[in-house]
């Protein structure tokens, strides 16, 4: 079973995505807070990360970059799913060598499969 780790601070977001991924078969894991996220990411090694633009306590830019510097975590793909313009997400993307982005508000019907693409 895929491990997925979700870094989303809105709580009804990060609800939906977890019970859209959980009912399509994975273990979903949810950090609210980057910290959080960064020490689970570390100790779990999940097999695709999800991260919110918008943590209270770090920009995803930042979030991003770390999680792409790290050589433990470097090869662990990175979808940002945020609402931002797509022009803007795809430059976010490219930036910081997140292998994609799903926009919000996300497709309670195309979620898991867009999820599924990047594993």
């Amino acid at each position: 079973m895929k491990t997925i780790l979700i870094m989303e601070d809105d709580a009804h977001q990060s609800r939906l995505m977890k019970r859209l991924l959980e009912y399509a078969g994975y273990h979903v894991l949810v950090e609210s807070a980057a910290q959080d996220g960064l020490q689970t990411a570390m100790a779990v090694m999940p097999d695709l990360i999800l991260l919110d633009m918008g943590l209270p306590d770090m920009d995803g830019q930042t979030v991003a970059a770390l999680l792409k510097g790290s050589n433990l975590l470097s090869t662990i793909p990175l979808v940002v799913v945020t609402a931002w313009p797509q022009e803007t997400a795809a430059e976010m993307v490219r930036a910081y060598g997140c292998e994609g982005y799903i926009s919000k508000p996300i497709s309670a019907r195309e979620f898991a499969m867009q999820v599924g693409a990047y594993l």
